[in-house]
Parts: structure tokens; C-alpha cells; sequence
């Protein structure tokens, strides 16, 4: 059975530091094993702290979290960033998803839930807070007058990409579908492949922009 999950919390405030420090430590599945305060001192302490997962403020000084998740995205794929913010601007919604970031949820998020979306996001999964889903798929929605076909992929998989786009868990679409959380995964698997990218996020946010949301 694997361990917690290695979780670094970057943030320049050193008390909110210690508070997500203080409250993921009474969480059983994260352990925190690093700190920064920027970007910069992100990716020095990386090598030595090795976590899985980073929690990400938006502003900081000499690095800011979206330069940081550019650069772990790049430098280290084998790490997944959540943005973890007061901020639920637009532009800071939309730039931390392109950038590469698994999740985005704001600060006053319960400890246990904050933890919850750790563990999800370590297993390849996208999370987003509540108001953010509706953000992301009402603005993003607007961008695709003209929405394209799906190309290469399945009837299966449109289907289960829309879901994978409403923010459902894979086994919320195993159930949803009558398949089991393998098969799911094979999907989700097959269309990164087909459509070039490395998460679920950019899969979703890509069928979301191309108008995939509505069932033909």
C-alpha cells in the first residue's frame, strides 16, 4: 500500500505557510515535505524535498505560481501543481489551467477537503472548486461559436471526455457509464494520445473551447 502523499505548500506568507502546514499534518493521507515562499525557492528545494504534489499561491514575489507551474510543467512533469488562492479572477483561472495546473481552490477550502483534492490530483485527476467549474465551463464555452468535431475520438470517448469536462471523478463515470474504473482510465488514457496532451485538465478545457460539452 502506498504511502501519504509528498506534498510542498509555496506561498509567501509565512503564516498561511504554517497553517496549511499545521492543518494537512492532521490529515492521514498528505504529509508536507517543504516549504518556499516564491517560485525561485520552489525549484531549489525540489530536488531535496521531492514531493508529488505542489500547492501554489498566484502571487508571489520574483516567481509568480503561473511562471511556477510553466516551469514544473517543463522541468518536472512528474510533479502536479493546485493553484491554492484567494483569487477567483478569470485571468488567474484560465492562466493557471493553461499553464498546467491539476486543480484550483481557493484558501478558505476545509482542511479535509483541501486533502481530499490532493490525493485526487496525485492520482491523475482534475479538481476544481464549485464556482470555479461554473466559470471555467460558462466563459470558456463562449469562446467556440463555431464548434469543431471531435475528430479522432470515439463515440465512448466523447462521452466520456464530457464528463471528464463536468468536473466527475472516475468513478463517478464508471458508474455513470456502466464501466468499470479500469476501462474509464483506458479511455482517459487513449484520449491524451489522440489528442496530444499530458492531463485531463487540458483535455477538458480543450472540449469545453471546442463546444464538446452538448451531446449531438
Amino acid at each position: 500500500m502506498s504511502g501519504p502523499v509528498r506534498v510542498m505548500i509555496v506561498e509567501d506568507q509565512a503564516l498561511m505557510r504554517e497553517g496549511l502546514r499545521t492543518l494537512l499534518d492532521l490529515e492521514e493521507g498528505v504529509e508536507v515535505v517543504g516549504e518556499a515562499a516564491d517560485g525561485v525557492e520552489a525549484l531549489e528545494r525540489l530536488p531535496g524535498a521531492r514531493p508529488e504534489v505542489v500547492l501554489v499561491d498566484v502571487r508571489m514575489p520574483r516567481m509568480d505560481g503561473i511562471e511556477l507551474i510553466e516551469r514544473l510543467r517543463r522541468e518536472h512533469p512528474e510533479v502536479a501543481a493546485i493553484i491554492l488562492t484567494t483569487f477567483d479572477d478569470d485571468d488567474y483561472v484560465f492562466r493557471g489551467l493553461r499553464a498546467g495546473a491539476r486543480g484550483y481552490i481557493l484558501k478558505d477550502t476545509p482542511s479535509e477537503e483541501l486533502a481530499a483534492a490532493i490525493e485526487k490530483v496525485h492520482r491523475g485527476e482534475a479538481v476544481l472548486d464549485g464556482p470555479i467549474t461554473l466559470k471555467v465551463i460558462s466563459e470558456l464555452g463562449r469562446l467556440s461559436k463555431e464548434p469543431a468535431g471531435p475528430g479522432p475520438l470515439s463515440e465512448r470517448e466523447m462521452e466520456v471526455l464530457r464528463l471528464v469536462a463536468s468536473g466527475a471523478s472516475n468513478r463517478e463515470i464508471a458508474r455513470s457509464l456502466y464501466i468499470t474504473e479500469g476501462t474509464v482510465k483506458n479511455h482517459i488514457s487513449s484520449i491524451l494520445r489522440k489528442l496530444g496532451f499530458r492531463d485531463r485538465t487540458q483535455a477538458a478545457l480543450y472540449a469545453v473551447e471546442r463546444g464538446w460539452m452538448e451531446e449531438p
